[in-house]
């Protein structure tokens, strides 16, 4: 009998330590989340993305020790493994930010760089899609979209008014530049 109660004994600690145990992929407590702190680490960070890599690396990990659910640290950690070449680190960081940021395009378009910048043309393609399904009016989705269907040679019946919104509203003069000739030659056949 002293056994039974010797593992009975073994069995709820071994529970307790189980349950409170924490780890990469545990979901913290909602008390141990610091939602606000990794938002202003997040900020601060977008501004080092650009000249400051490292920094920007190391102020969004931080962020997302602060809060593993940060959405656009998410994002702009992996805009900081895209820029680096670290294509599985950055779709990875893209994957999470599409799945924190439902209703937003960016992780979305970002996936989408990604994976064209891998040589998947077609999940890129998808990701594009994707990006506009939640955001239709997102002119960053249409230009992946859109230079993907035009390099493909792809029938696409949403090209036109793709290439009307892109050279009216394209990111870039080079972007409307480009959508424009597109319409002029399309026009022409």
């Amino acid at each position: 009998m002293k056994w039974i109660q010797i593992l009975a004994v073994s069995l709820v600690a071994l529970a307790s330590c189980r349950t409170s145990a924490t780890g990469p992929y545990s979901s913290p407590a909602e008390s141990a989340r610091d939602t606000s702190a990794a938002e202003k680490l997040n900020r601060k960070a977008a501004e080092f993305i650009d000249t400051d890599p490292s920094n920007a690396e190391s102020l969004l990990r931080e962020a997302l020790t602060k809060d593993v659910f940060c959405g656009p640290a998410h994002n702009n950690l992996g805009v900081v493994f895209l820029n680096q070449g670290k294509l599985y680190e950055a779709a990875n960081e893209f994957e999470w930010a599409r799945k924190l940021l439902p209703d937003s395009a960016d992780p979305r378009v970002n996936l989408a760089i990604t994976m064209e910048r891998a040589g998947r043309t077609e999940d890129a393609f998808r990701s594009y899609l994707a990006a506009l399904e939640v955001a239709p009016e997102s002119v960053s989705a249409m230009q992946g979209a859109a230079a993907i269907v035009i390099r493909d040679s792809r029938e696409e019946p949403r090209l036109s008014s793709w290439l009307r919104t892109i050279s009216l509203h394209g990111d870039e003069a080079g972007w409307r530049d480009w959508a424009q000739s597109k319409r002029l030659t399309a026009a022409s056949r």
